[in-house]
């Protein structure tokens, strides 16, 4: 099995300098594409199928079609890396920062030069201490060997490149509440359109895409579209899947995108710690609906996990087990959500304070009948189309799907006046 995303990289140990990432094809890609037009880059990933891996899954290469080209194109343009993971359960990125950094970088410069991006930045989540030392000594050291910087390895091309080290905040990871927080604004999201890739950055055309996304752009552009689609068992390429909660195993593999939810559990993960059984899980982060055993044979993929009422996400799993209240789960995930909420829109903010407060009322054995009609309310008003950004329809995600799986247990702590998983 192929594994382009991870095969330099040694977890535990140094990821490959500069010299050591070229022995192994490493900027092979991008002299390739110093020979081409954008135009023939962006159609190359086209045809490969890639989508984005930040969990909205747009195709990659139609977001890039949407920037202005040619000679009376605004400038300048910017490419940015959004490297700010902070969805609970969600550390795919990180592995790519830390172990290989120079294939994101180059996948960067590639896919910069397939908008005619003058400028990059890597938008960086504050805490990722280890990744910001890595990122900043390759960065320095593809700009002393001609990667960046004026007329790249002698071509026409050239390209800045930034690495930008975030305050902070789950809401830095929307495209456009990321461009204002660059631009050291408050991280509130921008009503669309216009879009960025029209009028992002300072106004400019912008490109946003996730980490792992661009760490495909140079295996696509050296291989090719077919090496890349044959790599999968639906859609394109391989994924990223990892999963956290009580397994023997827990951790973080690169696998064929459409691997099944069983195989990643049952067999790289180990299966269940003993003395637990499988309830649910999250499948793309804590922002995805809950799944059961009856979904576990469903291909993790962007389309077959939307059949079965989820999303694919970030393809982080997060467990449930039996000995775990979905209700405690819920009320720590919310208040996650609800803490993290900028306050741009109502829906949002009030909504979500409203919704910790139930929960923790339930928690506390004061929870109400009446509560699990005002929760259900509570996940249509905060859904597509009725707040600013997807901050809040995602929060609702696993506690609509939580009402609807672990009902039972929501009336227990109505009618018990307590948690049934408390000791006292």
């Amino acid at each position: 099995m192929e594994t382009p995303l991870t095969h330099n990289i040694s977890p535990g140990g140094e990821p490959p300098d500069l010299a050591q990432y070229e022995k192994t094809g490493g900027y092979a890609a991008l002299r390739k594409v110093l020979g081409m037009a954008p135009a023939e880059v962006q159609a190359v990933v086209k045809e490969s199928n890639l989508r984005g891996r930040g969990g909205a899954g747009f195709p990659t290469a139609q977001k890039w079609s949407f920037v202005p080209m040619g000679d009376d194109a605004p400038r300048p343009k910017y490419l940015v890396c959004n490297a700010d993971e902070m969805e609970p359960g969600t550390f795919k990125d990180r592995l790519l920062l830390e172990g290989d950094p120079h294939q994101l970088i180059e996948g960067i410069i590639i896919s910069a030069y397939a908008i005619q991006a003058d400028v990059a930045y890597v938008f960086l989540r504050w805490a990722y201490k280890l990744a910001a030392r890595r990122m900043e000594k390759a960065i320095a050291e593809a700009y002393r060997h001609s990667y960046l910087g004026k007329n790249i390895l002698g071509s026409a091309y050239s390209l800045e490149m930034h690495l930008h080290v975030s305050a902070g905040r789950y809401m830095c990871g929307e495209e456009t509440a990321l461009l204002n927080a660059l631009e050291g604004k408050r991280a509130n999201p921008r009503a669309k359109p216009p879009y960025p890739q029209v009028s992002g950055l300072w106004g400019k055309p912008t490109i946003v895409n996730n980490v792992e996304t661009l760490c495909n752009i140079p295996h696509i552009v050296s291989q090719g579209a077919e090496w890349f689609k044959s790599l999968s068992r639906s859609g394109g390429g391989t994924k990223l899947y990892g999963i956290s909660g009580r397994v023997k195993k827990p951790g973080l593999w690169e696998l064929p995108m459409g691997t099944s939810m069983r195989e990643i559990l049952e067999e790289h993960a180990g299966g269940m710690c003993d003395g637990y059984q499988f309830r649910g899980l999250l499948p793309g982060g804590a922002s995805t609906d809950f799944v059961t055993a009856e979904h576990l044979d469903v291909a993790m993929d962007f389309d077959s996990m939307q059949k079965v009422g989820s999303r694919l996400g970030t393809g982080t799993m997060i467990v449930l087990d039996d000995k775990t209240c979905p209700v405690g789960m819920l009320l720590n995930l919310e208040h996650f959500f609800a803490q993290e909420s900028c306050g741009w829109c109502t829906p949002c903010w009030s909504g979500l304070s409203w919704i910790e407060q139930i929960l923790q009322d339930m928690e506390e054995g004061r929870g109400r009948a009446s509560d699990l009609e005002l929760l259900e309310s509570h996940t249509r008003l905060l859904g597509p189309g009725h707040t600013f950004c997807a901050l809040a329809p995602g929060a609702a995600e696993p506690l609509q799907s939580g009402l609807k799986y672990f009902r039972d247990d929501f009336e227990r702590h109505i009618h018990e006046k307590r948690c049934p998983w408390s000791r006292t």
